[in-house]
């Protein structure tokens, strides 16, 4: 053979060894073919198996409504519920509930807020006193203060649809739009309103925009899996079909009388 040739050979040769990417070179088609006709082994082409690695990042997610931080105020007073209520406590504390409501009228909520608390320490175990409270804190939009409300309501009254509605929207402040959604739900079985449709509209809204980001960001984590197994089980068939020392994993092993036998393929038998 001329010796030109074998030289431009060894040249192509010795470059394809410092830059394989060169054998995905359409150009380069025949000879990559060749290789392959040999029982050679073509790395893959550079940059797709780094794509499959980069991570899932997930975009940003748009939601409907104002997004607020909880409130971080000192716990409002709570009531002792071992207190025995008198009609005259009783009493006192209606016509302070009356007055709270009257203060929320004019917007006064800070007002509001001291009369009902005035009424909760006389009545206690008022779940209406604690809703109506819970509302307010709302209307404050202090979110964190609301829910303890509500929930002190709910555990006196299961039934209080002020509680679930109160925590709802407390929910939704915080953009706790699944919690949000099933305690609106609640409130609107037990006495609907249009403000409690207003807003379960917007929270299961959101709801479905959280469940579908949430599907499509998990298929795409599976799919990824399911890449770098197929990659690793790619990498392990070249490793074994290159390196004749990997044993056949058909290949099998067997005790017997304290040795061990090893069994091959007919094809075996018939080379020796």
């Amino acid at each position: 053979m001329d010796s030109t040739r074998v030289a431009e050979l060894q040249q192509l040769i010795g470059l394809c060894k410092s830059n394989p990417a060169l054998l995905h070179d359409s150009s380069l088609a025949f000879f990559k073919d060749y290789l392959q006709s040999l029982g050679g082994s073509v790395p893959e082409k550079p940059g797709l198996a780094d794509h499959d690695e980069d991570e899932i990042i997930e975009s940003d997610l748009e939601l409907d409504g104002e997004i607020i931080d909880p409130d971080d105020d000192p716990p409002q007073k709570m009531g002792d519920p071992s207190v025995e209520i008198s009609e005259e406590r009783c009493d006192a504390a209606q016509l302070l509930k009356s007055k709270a409501m009257q203060a929320v009228a004019e917007n006064n909520l800070e007002e509001a807020i001291d009369y009902l608390t005035e009424a909760i320490l006389l009545y206690p175990s008022s779940a209406i006193l604690y809703a109506a409270r819970a509302r307010v804190f709302v209307k404050m939009r202090k979110g964190s203060a609301a829910i303890r409300d509500a929930d002190t309501a709910l555990k006196i009254n299961p039934n209080s649809a002020t509680g679930y509605k109160s925590r709802g929207m407390a929910w939704s402040l915080m953009a706790q739009w699944e919690a949000a959604a099933s305690d609106l739900r609640l409130a609107s079985k037990l006495d609907y309103d249009e403000e409690i449709y207003s807003i379960l509209t917007k929270a299961e809204s959101n709801v479905r925009r959280i469940e579908e980001h949430r599907n499509k960001y998990e298929r795409l984590r599976k799919e990824k899996e399911a890449r770098r197994i197929q990659r690793e089980k790619h990498h392990q068939s070249e490793k074994s079909r290159q390196d004749p020392q990997v044993e056949d994993p058909n290949s099998l092993a067997v005790l017997r009388d304290g040795e061990v036998i090893s069994t091959h393929s007919s094809d075996d038998w018939n080379r020796n």
